[in-house]
């Protein structure tokens, strides 16, 4: 496997450890209660860490289809959660999320950064080094 394949999956694998233990310090340590979308994005995130470090420890490149699927449906979560914490006339319409409302925002650093926002970026990450992956590995056929 090439050497960009191989740092491509350490890439993917810290940025869902790192996604993954952040929601677990926002949970358990700061105690602040996920709501059911945050559920749904960890849902998410946390297999793929399991998925990458397997792929990792293999060196198993192809993998990066799989992962890009769960980016791109955990970002399309994190996407919807994030505009219905900014925008009101998507908040104005939002289902009931259970006891922990959705639209709110335990942080709001710089007047955007919330909780939804990170695991957003976190999933473009993952996306895009999936991607990249798929490309060089088309190329070195």
């Amino acid at each position: 496997m090439h050497k960009r394949l191989e740092n491509s999956l350490i890439l993917i694998w810290t940025v869902s450890l790192v996604a993954t233990l952040g929601s677990l310090y926002f949970s358990e340590v700061r105690g602040y209660e996920p709501c059911t979308l945050c559920w749904y994005q960890r849902i998410i995130m946390y297999p793929t860490i399991l998925i990458s470090g397997v792929a990792l420890f293999q060196k198993n490149a192809r993998i990066a289809l799989t992962i890009a699927v769960f980016a791109i449906v955990g970002g399309s979560m994190s996407l919807y959660h994030y505009g219905i914490q900014k925008f009101s006339y998507l908040s104005d319409s939002a289902p009931a999320c259970g006891d922990v409302p959705c639209t709110g925002q335990y942080i709001n650093y710089l007047g955007f950064i919330t909780i939804p926002f990170l695991a957003l970026v976190a999933f473009l990450i993952i996306l895009i080094t999936s991607l990249f992956m798929m490309k060089w590995q088309k190329e070195s056929k």
